[in-house]
């Protein structure tokens, strides 16, 4: 079941790529600048190189205050400023591009766990449609599991599979290498097909076994899915944990399964995601300010990237969250901070928060509801 640590890590990782974007977009539009001030070797007339080395460093420069204080003045040379307002124009509108597409994918991202949940029955499907075929062993057993039947006679399973491109039709062949290279020659799976008429518990046993070892353990199967997907890390135990519950779900009586759902409350985790990600990128410099005196008077930009996306995405939902309490924002981010990021961090961010949350509360910024006062009494 999808949780919110796992849309935090969500979350970072797309800051993380839309911090590379604005990078990169910023070298672009400065790049742009020194070219427009660079010597045009096809013209005939002669290039002021002292001069246009002059004008390239006051339009970078002017760039650089423009792009973080609006109320710079401008350059007495109207090219200059020209220059200037175009490399401005393109690092914003590339940035909003980069912005919109990141947001839409971010949803995306989350989404494509039910993907591989759905992808993940329909490989027990495809696994039993290959041992039809099989002459040399008896599938039976695992043909008439009643987790397999109630899988094929679910008009919703059927349907979802269809739509998501589940079947895994288009990689039969590889189905069957993996059948062949996998399936048949795992020892528990050997002794379930050829033992006796399964039971109800032995059936979900075995069901368990190959979603669980052979399908998500370490085997050819689980590195097609993390190939496939840069974020399986993060996503293979909420896979595994859906297809748990839907085993558990299996009414052996009446042949049925219940799908389970990513999440019990998608619109607002849609909102928390929405949030979270658009008001971290517009974290105000006051509080960027407050990252600063914290740290040592370390200018934020220094601190390294992974730290510093951590420390304003705590400060982003300390104040934009009042039902969050203080204490389960800190202890998250601190999660965060020992998977993503250095060794010593953890003690870094964790001392850091300690002290921004503090004076946040105290100065009013963030005020805490309902169940967000648990651990502020």
């Amino acid at each position: 079941m999808l949780n919110r640590r796992t849309l935090r890590i969500k979350i970072m990782q797309t800051l993380f790529a839309y911090e590379q974007c604005v990078e990169a977009n910023n070298t672009l539009a400065q790049d742009l600048i020194k070219e427009r001030f660079s010597p045009d070797l096809n013209s005939m007339e002669v290039q002021d190189k002292p001069l246009l080395k002059e004008k390239k460093s006051e339009a970078l420069s002017l760039y650089k205050k423009l792009l973080v204080n609006k109320k710079v003045n401008e350059s007495e040379d109207a090219r200059v400023n020209s220059v200037v307002e175009e490399a401005i124009k393109l690092c914003h509108s590339s940035n909003k591009k980069d912005f919109s597409f990141l947001k839409k994918n971010l949803v995306a991202e989350v989404e494509k766990i039910n993907q591989r949940y759905y992808e993940v029955l329909g490989l027990l499907i495809a696994f039993a449609d290959v041992g039809k075929s099989d002459k040399k062993i008896d599938h039976s057993n695992f043909l008439k599991n009643g987790f397999i039947t109630a899988l094929r006679k679910d008009e919703a399973v059927q349907g979802l599979l269809l739509k998501t491109n589940a079947t895994w039709d288009n990689n039969r062949l590889l189905v069957k290498d993996w059948f062949r290279d996998v399936i048949k020659t795992d020892k528990v799976y050997l002794e379930y097909v050829k033992g006796d008429v399964p039971g109800e518990n032995e059936q979900k046993d075995i069901i368990k076994h190959i979603v669980r070892k052979l399908i998500l353990g370490e085997t050819v199967i689980n590195d097609f899915f993390a190939e496939r997907d840069i974020r399986w890390t993060e996503d293979h135990n909420i896979v595994k944990s859906l297809a748990d519950k839907t085993l558990k779900s299996l009414n052996p009586e009446q042949g049925t399964i219940q799908l389970q759902k990513l999440s019990m409350d998608w619109e607002d985790d849609l909102v928390f995601m929405d949030i979270l990600f658009e008001k971290t990128t517009q974290i105000e410099q006051s509080n960027k300010d407050l990252i600063a005196r914290n740290t040592k008077n370390w200018e934020v930009d220094r601190l390294p990237l992974t730290d510093r996306i951590i420390l304003e995405m705590a400060i982003t939902e300390l104040i934009n969250f009042p039902a969050i309490p203080v204490k389960v924002t800190i202890n998250e981010y601190i999660e965060l901070t020992k998977n993503y990021s250095t060794p010593k961090s953890a003690k870094f961010v964790n001392g850091i928060l300690d002290v921004i949350a503090k004076e946040l509360v105290a100065s009013g910024v963030v005020k805490k509801s309902g169940r967000g006062l648990i651990d502020n009494k």
